[in-house]
């Protein structure tokens, strides 16, 4: 007979309620949907070596365990963490053994591969070409950068998505109404807003959605009725504010997010990137640094004044801290994604950096050579140098380029916001010349 208290001892319903073949997998339509690569791979027995990258809770363990389950092949499971090169020694001389002696393959399933070292990745790569062992990797992390490429280069990357709400409402409801695995021959009740609660919380992570239904359901005791009711509230407490993970891969992502809404102009999305970094625990300077360079990179002379308010944000931030000084960054931010655009400065500077290092310099033209020194005139320093505020308009015509790169210009203004004056101004004093 099912009872609570069974259940409080066995397996967590994460585990009970793991999908045990493609008909009951939910999401990553994109890989298994009908007709798919992975799929036809799958039902065929014929999945090469590969890595399955993508967020928790979104199926990579599952789908690994199907492959398991529906393969005629062995299957071997190690973690990374806990795993070392003498565990993989050991796999692969029982594959080599099964391979010999009965002709049967055999998977290896890394969890956590990200977490390999060199010598670890190196030790099992003969085993893949030779085909001793089907790998599968299984990474909430970038595989491009977080592994070393000799083994990502041998293996098929299929890149999972986190979960859509309705996937997550969809494995909670099956686990409500199974009554082997979940809690079907149970009178739970569990209110629909409940369950969005849940899985927006969730965002996208079956797993903690499972979690929080089971904790609803052990700790909410039966009405007079005998049902056991979770309602909006009950859900509330049952699943945490959702913690912002950020690793390496991840915070790269969301700091190009947050500099291409920068340069694109919208400050909302700017806002709501900052946000997500803040939360995350990225250092703030880091992103008062940011601004400060796009102020210069995307805005530039357009609107010097950006500059001093991103100045002024990372100013702030260093005497009164946050939380308070997320409204100087945030004034900052806004001023820069309204602002309008150039990038003419930077442009400028690159151009000029790329003529320096071609080197081939020679020496300063006479006329701009310093004359702070007594006996200048002695050797000619100086000489013929026209002093611009002697003239009209505080300006006269007069070669202050290296020789090298003369008639270069580096820097164009646009006619976007304050570099409009410049260039009217540019072009009245090209006209006097």
């Amino acid at each position: 007979m099912t009872n609570l208290f069974s259940m409080e001892e066995s397996a967590p319903l994460a585990d009970r309620m793991r999908p045990r073949d493609l008909s009951e997998f939910i999401g990553q339509e994109h890989l298994v949907g009908p007709g798919r690569l992975l799929r036809r791979a799958i039902e065929a027995d014929r999945l090469t070596s590969s890595i399955f990258f993508g967020p928790p809770g979104c199926g990579k363990t599952t789908l690994a365990s199907i492959i398991a389950g529906a393969t005629k092949a062995a299957f071997v499971q190690l973690n990374a963490v806990t795993s070392g090169v003498s565990d993989v020694r050991d796999v692969i001389k029982s594959a080599q053994e099964r391979r010999t002696l009965y002709g049967q393959p055999t998977y290896l399933l890394l969890d956590e591969c990200h977490r390999w070292s060199k010598a670890q990745s190196d030790s099992i790569l003969p085993a893949i070409e030779r085909g001793t062992i089907r790998f599968i990797g299984s990474t909430t992390e970038n595989p491009m950068i977080a592994m070393t490429p000799a083994i990502v280069s041998r293996c098929r990357v299929f890149q999972f998505q986190p979960l859509n709400e309705g996937h997550v409402i969809t494995a909670m409801k099956r686990a409500l109404a199974d009554k082997e695995r979940g809690y079907g021959a149970l009178n739970v009740r569990v209110d629909e807003d409940a369950l969005r609660h849940i899985a927006r919380i969730a965002g996208g992570d079956t797993r903690a959605a499972l979690g929080a239904v089971e904790l609803a359901v052990l700790t909410t005791p039966a009405g007079e009725d005998g049902v056991i009711h979770v309602d909006l509230a009950v859900a509330e407490e049952s699943i945490q504010k959702p913690m912002l993970r950020c690793d390496e891969s991840l915070y790269y992502d969301m700091l190009s997010a947050f500099c291409k809404s920068l340069r694109g102009s919208d400050s909302d999305a700017a806002l709501a990137w900052f946000a997500r970094l803040i939360y995350a625990g990225v250092d703030p300077r880091i992103i008062c640094r940011r601004v400060i360079a796009h102020a210069s990179e995307d805005v530039g002379q357009a609107n010097p004044m950006v500059m001093l308010q991103a100045q002024a944000a990372a100013a702030d931030l260093e005497f009164v801290g946050m939380p308070e000084a997320r409204l100087p960054i945030a004034q900052a931010i806004i001023a820069l994604c309204e602002s309008p655009k150039s990038n003419s400065v930077c442009a400028a500077v690159d151009a000029a950096m790329a003529d320096a290092e071609k080197g081939g310099y020679g020496p300063v033209p006479v006329h701009l050579r310093d004359t702070h020194y007594a006996g200048h005139d002695r050797i000619g320093s100086g000489d013929g140098y026209k002093y611009p505020h002697d003239f009209p308009g505080h300006w006269v015509k007069q070669e202050y380029m290296p020789s090298e790169v003369k008639g270069k210009k580096y820097y164009k203004p646009t006619e976007m916001g304050h570099e409009a004056t410049i260039l009217k101004n540019q072009q009245a004093r090209e006209g006097r010349k």
